[in-house]
């Protein structure tokens, strides 16, 4: 087991970690429990009734913020002809076709998002080994495979976030960062819990949102009583 350091010890300092909280208090808490001198990325833990192994049971999609996330994101673009000047007016970072694959190919991957046209796929194809294991292979259903690519651009740069749901059945998502403060954060977190809540299976049977936390990267995780999120997704 490892060893907790002295200032996450003093941060659940008569707190206990097995309370469940409304979605206000644990955001709250978290927020206050956050102790690193660097400004920490709030994120969402959510436990989900479904079976990954079943391909109708998976959850995945991407969603715009509200708020942003409050980093700069390096957005790479596989794309030829005049798709690369409307890639680089909106943003994009990086540009390119058959030279972007040999980049990769060469170990250089200075980008944090990737998008393609569905006519340069089969070129991304060839780097998928690099990118899949990396979250950076575009994908259709997160609207990161399309020719729309200055749409798709603007909306990574603003804040998009992608999720999918693991082996385990629990989904992962950044929230923002610690400065946004509480009201910016569960602006976010509603907006996102909306959206895997819309993208339930019909095969899920039972509860679908079981347990969910909420932390920060160096901070504690505080449970939501489970009870409470449909209430707090509609209210």
């Amino acid at each position: 087991m490892s060893k907790r350091g002295k200032k996450f010890r003093a941060a659940i300092d008569g707190l206990d970690l097995q309370e469940k909280f409304a979605v206000e208090e644990a955001v709250a808490k978290s927020l206050a429990a956050s102790f690193a001198k660097f400004d920490e990325t709030v994120d969402l833990a959510l436990c989900l009734g479904v079976d990954p192994k079943y391909s109708d049971q998976m959850v995945r999609g991407a969603i715009s913020l509200p708020h942003g996330l409050g980093k700069t994101v390096r957005v790479a673009v596989f794309c030829k002809g005049e798709k690369q000047a409307e890639a680089k007016a909106a943003g994009a970072d990086i540009v390119g076709a058959e030279d972007l694959v040999a980049e990769i190919k060469a170990g250089n991957l200075n980008f944090d998002s990737a998008i393609a046209t569905p006519d340069c796929m089969a070129l991304v194809g060839q780097v998928g080994r690099v990118l899949g294991p990396r979250g950076l292979m575009p994908n259709a259903k997160t609207g990161t495979v399309t020719f729309d690519v200055a749409k798709a651009v603007q909306e990574v740069k603003a804040g998009r976030v992608e999720f999918k749901v693991d082996k385990a059945g629990v989904l992962h998502s950044p929230l923002g960062k610690v400065s946004f403060g509480a009201e910016k954060i569960m602006d976010n977190l509603k907006t996102v819990l909306g959206e895997v809540n819309r993208l339930r299976p019909s095969a899920a049977k039972g509860t679908y949102m079981r347990a969910m936390s909420v932390s920060t990267t160096m901070g504690p995780g505080f449970k939501v009583d489970p009870q409470i999120i449909r209430k707090f997704i509609e209210g």
